[in-house]
């Protein structure tokens, strides 16, 4: 009886002992990352980061660009999440407006300069995407512009995104903005809705995805992802517009919380040295020293936007989208 009581008495103390030192230790913590990114970058990234040490120490939520790019700028350090991956232009404005973002205490060398509050992950370009059935059987061309998008011969059968919904939107309109002014870019948009009808949709990969089902002939979506479906075997088929690829990145950045874990930082640079080999296989543009496209991957026009990208330039490339519809 006496053993029994001393034995029972030293587990408890064991087991409180045990519960003390993990409610104390900050590595025991679960890093919390919020995220912006697509299926496949979230897998790549969880797998990185389970092949290396950290299964079972985060937790990864999802969110839609607009969704979480609103939290940043409202919450600021107050956000939930220890790390994020998210549009380049949100992480930019976010810091200017609320300085949240703790500069990365790793070095990595990219192709192009970028600052010190976070790392690019993927780059993402756009592109006009085809289903190759569809436009044998209606006897349709393949268009070689954005501009081309308006004809006629494209009324519902066309399907784009809206830019107030999706990110993928502003690459078509910046190659529109770019090429043609925002007057021009109004005409050309004008045109594009009123052949898109009912197939203005509220996803990214919406327009692919009705390219895949026969639903449309033609769309505008994120190139890498026609190219990965042509490769595939389906009838899906792209064209580099002539009014310009452009592209925007996705970086990952930490929160400057009071109480900050540790392992966030850890977790940051364990994606960017360890995953890039992974990321890169999906999302082909090169974004660090050392990297190379697979020449089939590189697009045709590939450019960048004369204006620095902003919450606030894409507020008003929404409004002259609404403006259009």
């Amino acid at each position: 009886m006496k053993m029994k009581k001393v034995t029972a008495f030293m587990m408890t103390a064991a087991l409180a002992a045990s519960v003390l030192a993990g409610c104390g230790s900050g590595s025991e913590k679960q890093v919390v990352i919020y995220s912006n990114a697509d299926d496949e970058a979230v897998e790549a990234m969880k797998e990185t980061l389970d092949a290396n040490g950290y299964e079972g120490k985060y937790l990864f939520q999802t969110f839609g660009t607009s969704e979480l790019g609103g939290k940043l700028l409202a919450e600021g350090k107050d956000i939930e999440a220890d790390m994020v991956t998210m549009s380049s232009f949100y992480l930019d404005s976010a810091q200017e407006q609320n300085n949240m973002f703790l500069d990365l205490t790793f070095d990595y060398k990219t192709l192009t300069e970028f600052p010190a509050f976070y790392a690019p992950i993927t780059s993402q370009e756009g592109a006009i995407i085809l289903n190759t059935e569809m436009l044998s059987e209606n006897n349709l061309d393949r268009p070689e512009s954005l501009k081309d998008l308006t004809k006629p011969e494209y009324k519902d059968l066309l399907s784009v995104t809206d830019i107030k919904s999706s990110s993928t939107a502003w690459l078509l309109m910046q190659a529109l903005v770019s090429e043609y002014g925002e007057n021009g870019a109004k005409d050309v948009l004008k045109g594009i809705y009123e052949n898109a009808g009912a197939h203005i949709e509220s996803s990214g990969s919406a327009p692919l995805k009705k390219i895949r089902a026969g639903e449309v002939a033609v769309g505008f979506g994120l190139r890498h992802q026609a190219v990965a479906d042509k490769k595939d075997g389906l009838p899906v088929d792209y064209v580099d517009p002539k009014e310009g690829n452009f592209s925007l990145t996705e970086s990952v950045a930490v929160i400057d919380k009071k109480e900050a874990n540790p392992l966030a930082m850890e977790m940051a640079q364990c994606i960017v040295e360890k995953g890039r080999s992974e990321l890169i296989r999906t999302y082909p543009n090169p974004i660090y020293e050392g990297e190379e496209a697979d020449p089939e991957n590189m697009s045709a026009y590939p450019k960048v936007f004369p204006e620095k990208l902003t919450v606030s330039l894409l507020e008003r490339h929404q409004e002259l989208s609404e403006e259009c519809k």
